[in-house]
C-alpha cells in the first residue's frame, strides 16, 4: 500500500491594507484641520459671513430706519426693543452692526481680489519677461511707491466722492505694488528652476511654462498673502471711515461706527465705539488665524 504524499502546508497570506493615496491638497487639509487656532479663526468668518449674508433677514430693523420718538444713544439694555440702544441718529444699533458686518466683509474681499488681478499679471510678466519690460514695469512701481498710499487715497476719494464702491476702487489701486513684488519674485526664482529649462527643452511655449509649470508653483505663498491682505483692506476702510471720507451715510460701516462713536457722549455711551472697534478686531484676528494656518499648511518642508 502506497502511502499518501505529504501535502505541503499551505502559507495564509495577511490580508493586504488599502493603499491609501496621499495628495499635496489632501496633506495641507489635513495639517490646516490640526491647527486649532486656524480652525477657531475659519468659525469666526464663517459666522461674520453668515451675518452679513443673512443680515436682511436676522437684523431686527432696517440700517436706516429711524425713530424718533426715542431717546438718541440709548444705553444698552434698556429698551428690549432695541438690545443695544440706538446711535446719534436714533437708529437701532445692533441692527447696524449687523449690517456693518456685509460693509466690512465685502470691502475686505474685493479689494485684494482686484489688487491681485492688477498686481499678478504685471508680476508674471516682470518676472519670466525681464530684460526692458521687467525696467519699465519696475519704474512704474519706484513712482507708484514713492507716493503716500493714504494722502493718494484720500485725494482719490475727494476726486470721486465717498461710497462703497468709490472705496473698493481707490483701495485697490492703491495696494496693488504688494502683489506685484511678490509674483514678480516668485516668477524669478522659478523660472531658472531645472523642470521649467526642461519644459522649454522639450518645445513648450511661454504661456505653457507659465500655466502649467510656474503659476501652480506659486500659488501657495500667493494665497496666503491674499489672506493676509483682507485685514488690511477692512483696516483701511475702517480707517477712512472714521476720518468722514469713506463709506457715506446712511450705509452701516464699522468703521464709519467707531468715527461716529467718538466724540462728547463717549463716556456716557461708550458702546458706540466699542461694539465696532471689537468686531473689526474679531474679524481681523479671525483673518490672522487663518492666514497663519494656510502658511504652515501650504508649506512643504513641513512633515505631516
Amino acid at each position: 500500500m502506497e502511502a499518501n504524499p505529504t501535502v505541503p502546508p499551505t502559507r495564509l497570506t495577511p490580508p493586504t491594507a488599502p493603499v491609501v493615496r496621499r495628495t499635496l491638497l489632501g496633506d495641507a487639509i489635513r495639517r490646516f484641520r490640526r491647527n486649532r487656532l486656524a480652525m477657531v479663526g475659519l468659525v469666526i468668518l464663517i459666522a461674520f459671513l453668515l451675518v452679513g449674508v443673512l443680515a436682511d433677514v436676522i437684523s431686527p430693523y432696517r440700517y436706516d430706519q429711524v425713530f424718533f420718538t426715542k431717546r438718541a444713544s440709548m444705553l444698552p439694555l434698556v429698551d428690549p426693543t432695541h438690545p443695544l440702544g440706538l446711535d446719534n441718529s436714533s437708529r437701532d444699533y445692533l441692527s447696524r452692526l449687523i449690517y456693518g458686518a456685509r460693509t466690512s466683509l465685502t470691502v475686505g474681499m474685493l479689494v485684494p481680489l482686484i489688487a491681485f488681478a492688477i498686481g499678478m499679471p504685471l508680476g508674471m510678466l516682470s518676472g519670466f519677461r525681464g530684460g526692458w519690460v521687467d525696467f519699465t514695469i519696475q519704474r512704474l512701481v519706484d513712482i507708484a511707491t514713492a507716493i503716500p498710499p493714504l494722502l493718494f487715497a484720500l485725494f482719490l476719494l475727494s476726486v470721486v466722492g465717498s461710497g462703497v464702491g468709490n472705496v473698493i476702487f481707490v483701495l485697490a489701486i492703491t495696494t496693488w505694488i504688494e502683489p506685484l513684488r511678490l509674483t514678480r519674485a516668485q516668477f524669478l526664482a522659478y523660472r531658472e528652476k531645472e523642470f521649467v529649462t526642461a519644459a522649454r527643452a522639450l518645445g513648450a511655449s511661454d504661456w505653457q511654462i507659465v500655466f502649467n509649470h510656474i503659476l501652480p508653483n506659486v500659488l501657495s505663498p500667493l494665497l496666503v498673502a491674499f489672506t493676509f491682505a483682507i485685514p488690511l483692506a477692512i483696516f483701511a476702510e475702517a480707517g477712512l471711515s472714521f476720518l468722514g471720507i469713506g463709506i457715506t451715510e446712511p450705509t452701516a460701516s464699522w468703521g464709519k461706527m467707531v468715527g461716529s462713536g467718538i466724540g462728547n457722549t463717549i463716556r456716557v455711551y461708550y458702546h458706540l465705539a466699542l461694539f465696532p472697534t471689537l468686531l473689526v478686531a474679531l474679524t481681523v484676528l479671525g483673518f490672522s488665524f487663518v492666514g497663519d494656518g494656510l502658511q504652515e499648511a501650504l508649506d512643504p518642508n513641513r512633515s505631516n
